[in-house]
């Protein structure tokens, strides 16, 4: 999971900026297939690009959730997929980051493994995944959800190595 755009993980928040309505899109009130229309792809870049193109307020949430994924896990590697952000850091992906009309999902991968387990089960993305749906910045529990994204990082993701 190497940034195929700079040959290495980043870390770097993304800029907020350009045209709010550049590339808009609606946004679903819930996951029944794609999330958005973003293309899949590996690296920071498409990441950044997928969140530029969301409307206020699920932008700076997402960019606030990207920003403290990048303070918490070193190495951190991002990719679009599902029309939506994953995140991991070498063992495969596991959690994501996504738009939706009125709220941001922040969605753990085998989340039904962390302590304590994640209020949210979303329909069509597993059933062990578990998350937390985001109304505004500051319904960010930074310190709980920087302890599920090292739990989550801490074992093997959807694509990485099975030990």
């Amino acid at each position: 999971m190497v940034d195929k755009q700079t040959n290495g993980p980043s870390a770097h928040k993304p800029t907020p900026g350009g045209d709010p309505q550049a590339g808009a899109f609606a946004l679903p009130e819930a996951m029944t297939g794609r999330a958005s229309p973003a293309k899949a792809a590996l690296g920071d870049k498409p990441v950044f690009a997928y969140y530029a193109s969301l409307p206020q307020p699920q932008r700076g949430i997402a960019e606030a959730v990207d920003a403290l994924a990048a303070r918490t896990l070193p190495n951190l590697q991002r990719c679009v997929k599902w029309g939506m952000a994953y995140y991991g850091v070498g063992q495969g992906w596991c959690f994501s980051c996504g738009g939706f009309a009125g709220h941001v999902k922040l969605m753990f991968i085998n989340g039904k493994e962390l302590t304590p387990v994640p209020p949210v089960t979303p329909v069509g993305m597993g059933k062990a995944t578990r998350g937390v749906e985001l109304e505004s910045a500051d319904s960010i529990d930074e310190h709980q959800i920087s302890q599920w994204m090292r739990q989550v990082a801490s074992v093997p993701g959807v694509g990485g190595a099975k030990h």
